[in-house]
């Protein structure tokens, strides 16, 4: 079967399939569980591939709410290694706004472009290579890093390329995303009467208001795509007295994971300044692990932006600058990969009451098939000419030097 003939199998196999995949995503975003807790998800998606047994399902994997769905692989030249190419998906919610950054539409996306690629790879006679297919259900990408926890335990070793797409206001072929990292800063002061004996105490809450006012200034010293904010977490108990205790939260972001280093020096001098300013203790730490900068992959975003246009999709010319950060970053630095943007219908922003709206409505639903067959489509390109993949990885080399 010629490669044309190939991709509109799998749009016709995904097209067929649309209501059971509407009805995967709706469930998971009627049930909104935050990083780390995705256990309906979770359950959910092993139990959609568990019911073909072509698929391989491996729950809990590596994480409690991780799994891994293989199928393959398909029988291709004599002699040649197999090819794995990877779908993603992402399942967490956002606390107290639920799925408002669209990760039920991300799960959904990697499924039927996983589907949709094993429809076309099964009516496929003589491929050039064989073809195995592994979908990764990494959580919490929007705490903790789910995919730098899968990384650091081989989750992906096997794996050549991989696709995921993610929800946004317009649709965007590469965006760079940002590096981020996030800090944790504790005051320690001492407790008194705060009208009785305010002189005897050391009060932790001016630390963190100086604190916080440091780094608002330290704002205009900055480059333009540097970004840091945050909050007040803990602000002491009641306000007779003096807070002995206070801490806050900040996320630090550049476009390259090299500049943070230098942020996070900025940073924290103002955190120090504060404590010694007060007279308090601080303690600074840095409890998640650093998201990277998504290296771009010329060669699959060119593929990609093609397949997208064949089915009505528009690129902006002057794409807006997207300043979020993902995790998927980190699995760009090691494996070749695509995570473009995608519009679901709604002129809405991520992260807002809205957009977890717009991500459970129906009409969301055509704009998040269309992008899934594109990637299926993408791969189908990848899989049928072993110069392309020579042409991916050789990108990706290039990538990984020039923004090392």
């Amino acid at each position: 079967m010629e490669k044309e003939q190939l991709k509109s199998c799998l749009q016709l196999f995904i097209e067929g399939l649309k209501e059971e995949l509407h009805t995967l995503s709706r469930d998971i975003w009627r049930h909104p569980e935050v990083a780390g807790e995705e256990v309906f998800a979770h359950d959910t998606l092993v139990r959609f591939f568990s019911r073909d047994p072509a698929w391989t399902v491996q729950s809990q994997y590596h994480l409690p709410t991780a799994f891994r769905a293989s199928w393959g692989p398909a029988e291709g030249g004599e002699g040649a290694a197999v090819l794995n190419v990877g779908f993603l998906c992402e399942y967490d919610a956002l606390p107290g706004i639920g799925h408002a950054c669209g990760h039920n539409l991300i799960a959904e996306v990697g499924v039927a472009a996983a589907l949709g690629l094993k429809a076309a790879l099964e009516n496929q006679k003589d491929p050039a290579v064989p073809v195995k297919i592994t979908v990764l259900g990494t959580p919490a990408e929007e705490d903790i890093g789910g995919k730098v926890e899968l990384l650091n335990v081989g989750a992906f070793a096997d794996i050549d390329v991989v696709f995921m797409a993610h929800p946004a206001h317009a649709d965007l072929s590469f965006e760079g995303a940002v590096a981020i990292q996030d800090v944790l800063v504790k005051y320690h002061g001492k407790a008194t009467h705060a009208s009785a004996s305010p002189w005897d105490g050391v009060n932790a809450l001016d630390a963190a208001v100086l604190a916080y006012n440091n780094l608002s200034v330290l704002r205009q010293q900055l480059k333009p795509d540097w970004r840091l904010h945050g909050i007040i977490k803990h602000g002491g108990v009641k306000p007779n007295i003096i807070p002995d205790y206070t801490e806050l939260e900040y996320y630090l972001r550049t476009p390259l994971l090299t500049d943070l280093k230098e942020l996070k020096a900025k940073v924290e001098a103002c955190f120090r300044a504060a404590a010694a300013a007060t007279g308090c203790q601080v303690e600074i730490s840095y409890p998640g692990h650093a998201y990277s900068n998504i290296l771009p992959n010329k060669t699959l975003t060119r593929l990609y932006e093609e397949n997208a246009k064949s089915l009505a999709v528009c690129f902006p010319e002057q794409p807006a600058r997207f300043a979020g950060s993902t995790d998927f970053g980190n699995v760009s630095q090691l494996i070749p990969g695509i995570h473009p943007f995608f519009y679901i219908g709604a002129q809405v922003f991520n992260h807002t009451k809205e957009y977890n709206t717009a991500a459970g409505a129906d009409k969301a639903q055509s704009y998040t098939l269309r992008v899934a067959k594109a990637l299926a489509m993408t791969a189908v390109d990848v899989v049928s000419c072993p110069d392309l993949l020579k042409n991916v990885r050789e990108d990706f080399r290039r990538a990984k030097l020039k923004h090392r």
